[in-house]
């Protein structure tokens, strides 16, 4: 039996064989391209190739390529670990043709590499064609039957739909008729009763796709219409995954050796055997393949957090932490502890698992931890919701509250049935569904943007950056189009050169204008797209086939690059003082400071902040001059120790930029010597996750301004506390008299919640077996009037407490059930407050027993008393 790592090889091998220039995997969390988050598919990386926005740099090229579907079209999250086939991340093995070999070579050499090379039982293959459109005027792919039909009988060759078997990148660009390889693994019984032919596309977990073989020949318009290509591609894509389960003689892809190990491994953690419950196996899958997405995407710098691609990675985290925290009882972090084995069996492969494995681990721990606590508050949020519902008669919680907690605590609608199922109630699915939609309609309104075709004015290649050299140049517009978005209409105009830097690498694109004959067109952002630098403008000037004078900001521009200069060395910096486990983990450098993120597993002390600063501030006043190389291969820059970053792409060549000892890949604007910074102040340093550190800093004129404004504070102390030489001495001495004098009021506020406790419990009402205390009180501090709260509480049986206060002049209500009249009663002291604040122009919350409010008119602060104690009758 084939191990997964003798099969990604042969794969690798075969296709080098064919010709095939074999590359490396691009990122699988997507970087300057706005229509992706992730790479969803093995094409993504050469998407500008096809686009026309890069040249073709090999006419062939196989690889195998990280992917990860979990958002927008390719959605596969909700499956995953259901069944025996869906992941999150999984590789993609792919070749691909540019201009070159088409459909009859894609064919050949498919069948030769699984049946001829692999030993695939050639019985059990069958392959799928596009059956035609009529919509857009396409016939049946002939073609690619007829090749087909040399190695498959007729009653194999099967007709697909348009939805199974036309592929488009979106809705607009390039497209194509597609042909897919499915394998029948089924035990021969059961082929001899039921044809393959039945079961395929029909979602059959041992009837699949495993290989799909896209002919790349049309170019879809933002109308719809379909143009051919001049070129005519080929684009494949074999889930690695599947064909280890295909040659390994499993029926599961979780029973191939790329999972078995992390498998048996959570099997140990949990004490449960993988086999024996259908839903710890269920559990078990979900983490074995969550584990890959998280790990592979915080290797590449890409942190768990509450927006974009942060906000996804946390989601499919915290959907593993959830299976196992209900079916293997883990109540602890446990998931961090697999990075172990994942890093043996994918290691080699993937060497970003090696190198980060401590940052992971630390990531993902602290990822679960935080979460546990999230889910515990949830159950007991949910248990609240069951016993309300359960008081008031109801055989379901609302679909709003379940959609709370699925949106708040992480809580998938079939956790919450099954704790309800429990307790013998059910879930409104339908106001579930009610609110699922709006927030959907929410999103799809924000993210709304409707992009006009390009319009050609003439034919470009690539266009030229000048901006590392001058900030003017007379440029033309090459194409342009409009572009609405929530209301608001721009239009994106690319040029055949421009001294414009787009938005990449953390340094924010630059602004400035075009202008012709005195009439003045204002670009407010530049951006790369699919490796086009694109200048936004609100109007299209009027004459767009004229000859422009482009000119960027200098002001801003010489700003942005003082502060991406000083990221280069406060990254060297960082190295020397903390050590080389320092690395970039993000960046942003725009023209009013600097943001530099890095993996340190501890704060910075004051010590080390100072000894940083002096050493770039050092490095500023020795005046490196920068040195630069546009063109250097990208072996000589690894071999001189520049500085490279996981989850970028690199080229075969890189520019390196230099000052001093400071060496780094980057495309980025800097200074010309260091000097021109003037000085750095770092004014933050802070923890962003677990193992990751931010540095906030200003330069140049900004820090100056810092520095004057802070001496300018101390003058004015100094002004105040006059005739002290010792300023220091000084103020800590009027600190320590505030803090006595502090604890002397508190002391008398204490006396007074004695005084005030006792006037209470002499004036209880007891009404129908409850002990009532309702009133104004005199206390301006509402830690205190808690203490009281509790104190009485604990004093008085069977109590309903209502107090009324102001405190620095704002109302402040207070409420306090025992918790047998709470359940006696079905009372619930959050709900009760929520209702009586609204007498004070307010609202608040709490638990059953214990709630609070506060508000703005004082005035209503005795209605607030008698609403609240309305809920008792």
């Amino acid at each position: 039996m084939k191990t997964s790592k003798e099969i990604r090889a042969a794969f690798l091998d075969f296709f080098k064989e064919k010709e095939h220039q074999i590359v490396n995997s691009a990122p699988m969390v997507v970087k300057g391209d706005p229509t992706l988050m992730f790479t969803n598919a093995g094409m993504n990386q050469f998407k500008d190739w096809f686009l026309g926005n890069e040249p073709v740099k090999w006419p062939r090229v196989a690889d195998t390529q990280k992917c990860l579907r979990v958002s927008g079209k390719h959605n596969d999250l909700e499956e995953v670990g259901l069944d025996t086939y869906h992941h999150t991340m999984f590789e993609m093995l792919g070749n691909w043709s540019f201009g070159d070999y088409f459909k009859k070579e894609a064919i050949d050499w498919a069948w030769e590499f699984l049946v001829d090379r692999m030993g695939i039982d050639s019985s059990r293959l069958y392959a799928t064609v596009f059956e035609g459109s009529a919509d857009d005027n396409l016939e049946r792919d002939d073609e690619a039957a007829g090749y087909w039909e040399k190695y498959l009988p007729k009653d194999r060759v099967l007709n697909g739909s348009k939805k199974d078997n036309f592929w488009e990148m979106g809705d607009t660009g390039p497209c194509g008729p597609c042909s897919e390889v499915h394998v029948d693994i089924r035990p021969q019984e059961e082929v001899d009763k039921l044809s393959g032919r039945e079961l395929v596309n029909k979602d059959h977990p041992q009837v699949i796709e495993i290989w799909n073989l896209v002919f790349i020949q049309f170019n879809r318009k933002a109308n719809g219409a379909l143009e051919e290509l001049p070129a005519k591609h080929v684009d494949t894509g074999m889930g690695f995954e599947r064909l280890c389960m295909v040659l390994q003689g499993v029926t599961s892809n979780y029973d191939t050796d790329v999972f078995q190990s992390t498998i048996a491994e959570i099997g140990k953690l949990s004490n449960k055997n993988y086999g024996d419950d259908l839903k710890s196996d269920i559990a078990m899958r979900v983490i074995a393949d969550h584990l890959r997405a998280v790990a592979f995407a915080i290797a590449e710098g890409q942190l768990p957090s509450n927006n974009k691609a942060g906000y996804v990675i946390r989601r499919i985290l915290r959907r593993a932490v959830r299976y196992g925290y209900t079916f293997l009882d883990f109540r602890e972090a446990t998931i961090y502890r697999l990075i172990e084995v994942l890093k043996n069996t994918m290691g080699e492969a993937f060497p970003e698992l090696v190198s980060q494995q401590q940052l992971i681990e630390k990531v993902i721990k602290e990822e679960e931890e935080s979460f546990l606590r999230t889910l515990s508050t949830g159950i007991k949020l949910l248990d609240d919701l069951m016993s309300k519902a359960k008081a008031e008669g109801k055989t379901e919680i609302a679909g709003k509250d379940a959609f709370v907690l699925y949106d708040t605590y992480g809580f998938p609608l079939d956790l919450t049935e099954l704790i309800t199922r429990e307790n013998d109630l059910g879930v409104d699915q339908k106001g579930f569904a009610v609110e699922m939609q709006a927030q959907k309609d929410r999103s799809r309104n924000a993210a709304a943007q409707e992009t006009d075709d390009w319009v050609e004015l003439r034919k470009i290649d690539k266009t030229e950056f000048l901006g590392y050299d001058r900030l003017e140049a007379e440029v033309r517009i090459a194409r342009y189009r409009k572009v609405s978005q929530k209301k608001k209409t721009f239009y994106q105009l690319v040029f055949d050169q421009t001294p414009f830097y787009g938005e990449s690498g953390g340094q924010v694109g630059d602004s400035g204008c075009i202008e012709f004959e005195g009439a003045k067109t204002r670009i407010f952002d530049t951006q790369k797209e699919n490796n086009l630098i694109v200048h936004l403008v609100e109007k299209l000037p009027e004459n767009p086939e004229e000859y422009f004078q482009a000119v960027v900001d200098g002001k801003r521009r010489t700003n942005i690059a003082n502060n991406h200069t000083a990221t280069h060395l406060l990254h060297a910096a960082l190295r020397e003082v903390l050590g080389t486990h320092v690395e970039q983990k993000g960046s942003l450098v725009n023209a009013d400071h600097l943001r530099f993120d890095f993996s340190h597993f501890q704060k910075m002390t004051e010590e080390e902040i100072e000894q940083v600063e002096l050493l770039v501030n050092q490095k500023i006043r020795q005046n490196s001059v920068l040195e630069e190389n546009r063109e250097t291969p990208i072996a000589e820059a690894r071999e001189a120790g520049a500085m490279m970053l996981f989850g970028e792409k690199y080229g075969e060549t890189v520019r390196t930029i230099k000052f001093g000892e400071s060496i780094e890949l980057c495309g980025g604007t800097h200074v010309a010597s260091t000097g021109q910074i003037g000085l750095l102040k770092i004014v933050s340093e802070s923890a962003i996750a677990a193992g990751v550190r931010r540095i906030e800093a200003i330069t140049a004129d900004h820090a100056e301004k810092f520095i004057n404004e802070q001496l300018g504070i101390l003058k004015n102390i100094q002004e105040v506390i006059k005739g002290s030489k010792d300023v220091l001495g000084q103020i800590t001495a009027l600190m320590q008299q505030n803090s006595e004098l502090s604890k002397q009021i508190e002391s008398f506020q204490r006396e007074q919640m004695k005084i005030a406790k006792a006037n209470l419990k002499s004036k209880v009402l007891q009404e129908h077996g409850v002990n009532i205390i309702a009133q104004k009180i005199d206390l301006d501090n509402a830690a205190l009037i808690k203490d009281l709260a509790f104190q009485l509480k604990g004093e008085v049986e069977d109590l309903y407490l209502v107090l009324g206060a102001e405190i620095n002049g704002k109302p402040n209500l207070t409420i306090m059930i025992s918790e047998n009249i709470v359940e006696e009663k079905g009372l619930n002291a959050g709900q009760i407050v929520r209702e009586a604040g609204k007498e004070i122009q307010g609202g608040g919350g709490g638990q059953p027993f214990y709630a609070t409010a506060g508000g703005k008119n004082a005035a209503g602060i005795d209605a607030a008393i008698e609403k609240a104690l309305s809920f008792l009758q």
